[in-house]
């Protein structure tokens, strides 16, 4: 029994140390905002490679998934739990903020999971590098869209989200931004876990190995892509959204192709069709980003090289198609779904 929940276990200890070591100021702001972001990383990576590394597709649009979630999230929780010179007084009592909190979060991954059919119906006639072409419209158009709508901000952004954060503190005096994020990054990494191992889960491998082959085999494709592609974008909506809350400020100007890039970068440099990659790239990317930090401008040529010379000598990332479990047998035993 003990062996079975131990997985639980250990997350629950871990989240209770770090809320612990935050409530009492055991760590510094700097250090759980890199924590915060390491979180938001995994989620972005993770969501992604089911497409790119499960699916086998080649999704370059990620950061207008996220600034979907990001900008539903925010309008909402200031429009319903914060003064604002936009939307004026706030709708609701800002005490139910911190019940409203994760139905805030999970509303804008639904509206970016929904914008997610616009690379979902496309992709069932295209592969390869035109898919590429689309989901990069798809980001240009999210982001132009955002910028020419004046009520909102425009280019300018939209802030007021560390005022809802507030009204949770003030009910209850708790570090809820880290709470949030590692509740959502474990719910997260669990739910694709629990898809690329179930029937569906199956199909995605089937279309990513020969699509034509998996169709006469009677899988569904238009169905797998559909939900997959969903998926993929809402989880990337959940993080878009977590990340306005963590910064308290939203702007087009963060969801550019570099954000895109800078996923994508963490996808492959774990490996494609690896989780376990996406988590520990994530995790190695958010630290090496702040460890070249006082590089300035230049981090953005040393992070592009160290990514060349690793396609030179280990082209498939750090895990390649594999997970823990399969360079650790023993490890199976923990997490394995009955």
């Amino acid at each position: 029994m003990l062996q079975r929940y131990s997985v639980h276990l250990i997350l629950l200890t871990l989240g209770g140390l770090i809320t612990y070591m935050a409530y009492e100021e055991l760590l510094g702001l700097y250090t759980l905002s890199v924590m915060m972001f390491m979180g938001v990383n995994i989620i972005l990576s993770s969501s992604l490679n089911l497409v790119n590394g499960y699916m086998g597709e080649f999704s370059c649009g990620h950061a207008g998934f996220m600034c979907v979630g990001a900008y539903v999230s925010s309008l909402l929780g200031v429009w319903l739990f914060a003064k604002d010179k936009v939307f004026g007084a706030p709708l609701l009592d800002p005490e139910y903020a911190i019940y409203a909190f994760p139905l805030l979060i999970l509303i804008g991954g639904v509206a970016a999971a929904l914008a997610g059919l616009l690379v979902a119906v496309p992709s069932y006639k295209t592969r390869g590098d035109y898919l590429a072409i689309i989901t990069i419209a798809a980001n240009y158009i999210i982001i132009s869209t955002i910028e020419n709508i004046g009520v909102i901000g425009g280019s300018r952004g939209f802030m007021g989200m560390k005022r809802v954060i507030s009204s949770m503190e003030d009910i209850a005096e708790l570090p809820w931004m880290p709470i949030w994020v590692f509740i959502f990054t474990v719910a997260c990494v669990w739910v694709l876990r629990r898809y690329v191992s179930s029937t569906f889960g199956k199909g995605v491998s089937a279309i990513c190995q020969d699509e034509v082959a998996a169709e006469i085999m009677s899988v569904n494709t238009n169905k797998i892509k559909t939900i997959t592609f969903m998926l993929s974008s809402g989880l990337a909506g959940i993080g878009g959204g977590l990340f306005a809350y963590i910064i308290g400020y939203v702007n087009p100007g963060s969801f550019t192709i570099l954000k895109s890039t800078e996923v994508l970068v963490m996808v492959y440099l774990g490996g494609m069709g690896s989780l376990s990659g996406s988590v520990m790239s994530a995790m190695l990317f958010t630290v090496l980003l702040e460890v070249m930090r006082p590089l300035g401008i230049l981090k953005w040529v040393v992070i592009p090289l160290m990514l060349v010379i690793m396609m030179q000598f280990r082209p498939e990332g750090i895990m390649g198609r594999r997970e823990l479990g399969d360079i650790f047998p023993r490890l199976k035993r923990f997490y394995r779904f009955k």
